[in-house]
């Protein structure tokens, strides 16, 4: 009777187990043949070079996962690339669709894409400037003396516009060469747009030179002729180093600020609404642009796109109005050109998921001004929509952005009040901007007031805000907006609306692993379960019942 009961124990405990498991198989689907399984496979994008120093520096770290190619051959041959279907990605500043008065329409491709942000940052002047024999390191130019530099109203160092600003300097009389680029750029697009919305009139009527009507707007192909003194060139890398050469004494250009840091090149401070000359670093770059309206509507073709106008006109004394992000244009939902594979789409996912959440770490460095919180997660949410992307749940908190810590916008809170000699006025600050190793010296009537020519007191009635070491104080001041530290915008703002960069170092990463707990994970534990449960369950059962019915021991 015993060894009976046995065997029915031994054959029911393996059926049940048997049905578990068929179900468990039916819960996880049928399994995918070898072949299906997502490869890493090669991808190329091609566009900004604006962005170029930061997506050298990402690619080069994956390296040993995946092969990512990039030409950094301009904005705009990077948005005619991803129409044409020729690369898998593509990257820019602006979007499809710009009305350009000196390049024609840019209608959107056929094909599926979204805009997805990836970095920002500042679009600053770099020059190349000396007086007495020694370079100086200290300029100051307000929006307006920018334009007309730029538009060639302004021709020389010495004009007095330029002798305003600089109230510390001996300015030459040295012709001034702008540099601008010859190619379609979405720099040139971003310069412009700032042109025509800050100084319409004085860039409106340089357009009408080149028989443009007003307004004159933005334009990716900057207009300039070489025989009134512009010199044309391509790229980031070009228009730097251009104005890097020795001779080229006089020449200023506009570029990302992380080509000026890396050419260890000063760049001129820029007057802001708040009436102080600021650079574009990190933290005032993040100041500016709490003021961005990013397009929230997930409906629209320009889902999380900016508009800058409120950005060029914040009265916070640490912004930096010249500053923006840039975009990698993506396709989404579908694969719809033969070039596109889920193979490419699955490694495209790889690099997006690693640049928007670890490579943000390197952006200060660089160059560059780390995203907001907001726009990693929105970010986060456009790589899901990859073809063939992996659908990973990461936690943004620990991407470890150095943007923001616990729920709290660090590089804000940490974000230093200008000194008040970086007000406009009777003085001015002999720091070096940029890349440039060494100070300027300035005239005895405009030094600041602390000791060694340079002034730590923040324009706050007078009171002396210096922190340790003479630094000043980080925070708001007292009059700023307050801001949610979560997004980086204003509280209450629901958010209307290849260059040789210089290599971060930093260990190579793998991009094999993901981030939470998955539905598979707890299917192989449940399996492992029933697994023992099938090999130890049927004896230990049997010598249960064995037990129960010869309590003696005795057959």
């Amino acid at each position: 009777m015993t060894r009976e009961w046995t065997g029915v124990t031994h054959r029911l405990a393996r059926a049940v187990a048997a049905v578990l498991a068929a179900m468990l198989v039916f819960l996880a689907g049928p399994p995918a043949p070898a072949s299906a399984a997502p490869r890493k496979v090669p991808i190329n994008g091609a566009g900004s070079t604006w962005s170029s120093n930061a997506i050298e520096n990402w690619r080069r770290n994956v390296g040993r996962s995946i092969t990512v190619n990039y030409n950094a051959s301009g904005s705009t041959d990077g948005r005619n690339r991803y129409k044409q279907g020729t690369v898998d990605f593509g990257v820019s500043e602006i979007p499809y669709g710009m009305t350009d008065r000196f390049a024609g329409t840019d209608p959107p491709p056929t094909r599926t894409y979204a805009y997805m942000p990836i970095v920002a940052g500042g679009t600053a002047f770099m020059y190349n400037l000396r007086i007495g024999g020694r370079r100086v390191t200290n300029l100051r130019l307000s929006g307006e003396v920018v334009a007309k530099i730029f538009t060639g109203v302004i021709k020389r160092w010495n004009d007095p516009a330029i002798v305003a600003d600089n109230p510390g300097l001996t300015m030459p009389a040295r012709a001034i060469v702008p540099v601008v680029r010859q190619d379609g750029s979405g720099t040139s697009a971003q310069f412009t747009l700032w042109m025509s919305k800050e100084h319409g009139s004085i860039w409106d009527a340089y357009c009408r030179k080149f028989n443009k009507p007003a307004p004159c707007g933005l334009t990716s192909q900057y207009p300039y002729r070489p025989n009134e003194g512009f010199i044309g060139q391509t790229g980031s890398n070009g228009v730097s180093g251009y104005v890097s050469q020795s001779n080229a004494e006089g020449a200023i250009t506009y570029v990302e600020y992380s080509y000026a840091r890396n050419s260890r090149f000063p760049v001129a401070k820029v007057l802001n609404r708040a009436g102080y000359y600021t650079e574009p670093t990190a933290s005032n770059v993040a100041v500016a642009l709490t003021k961005a309206r990013i397009n929230t509507n997930q409906r629209s073709a320009g889902y999380l796109t900016q508009i800058l106008d409120d950005v060029y006109r914040f009265d916070d004394p640490r912004t930096y109005p010249l500053s923006s992000y840039s975009y990698m244009i993506i396709p989404v939902d579908r694969v719809d050109v033969g070039s596109m594979t889920l193979d490419k789409g699955y490694t495209l996912g790889l690099f997006a998921y690693y640049f928007l959440c670890e490579g943000q770490q390197q952006a200060d460095v660089l160059g560059y001004s780390p995203l907001p919180k907001n726009l990693v997660e929105a970010g986060l949410n456009q790589v899901r929509r990859i073809p063939g992307a992996e659908q990973r749940d990461i936690n943004v908190a620990g991407c470890n952005n150095p943007t923001f810590r616990g729920g709290r916008n660090v590089l804000l809170e940490n974000a230093a009040r200008p000194p008040a000699c970086d007000k406009k006025g009777s003085t001015q600050n002999p720091k070096a901007t940029g890349g440039a190793p060494e100070d300027t010296p300035v005239k005895a009537s405009a030094r600041c007031a602390s000791s060694g020519g340079g002034n730590n007191t923040a324009d706050n009635g007078g009171a002396n805000t210096s922190g340790p070491s003479g630094s000043p104080t980080t925070g708001p001041p007292a009059s700023a907006a307050p801001v949610d530290p979560d997004t980086g915008l204003p509280a209450g703002d629901e958010g209307a609306g290849a260059g040789d960069g210089e290599q971060v170092a930093a260990v190579p990463v793998s991009l094999d692993g993901e981030g939470g707990w998955r539905l598979r994970h707890t299917i192989m534990v449940i399996a492992a379960l029933l697994f023992l449960g099938l090999i130890l369950g049927p004896p230990l059962l049997a010598n249960a019942l064995r037990g129960r019915r010869d309590p003696g021991g005795q057959g």
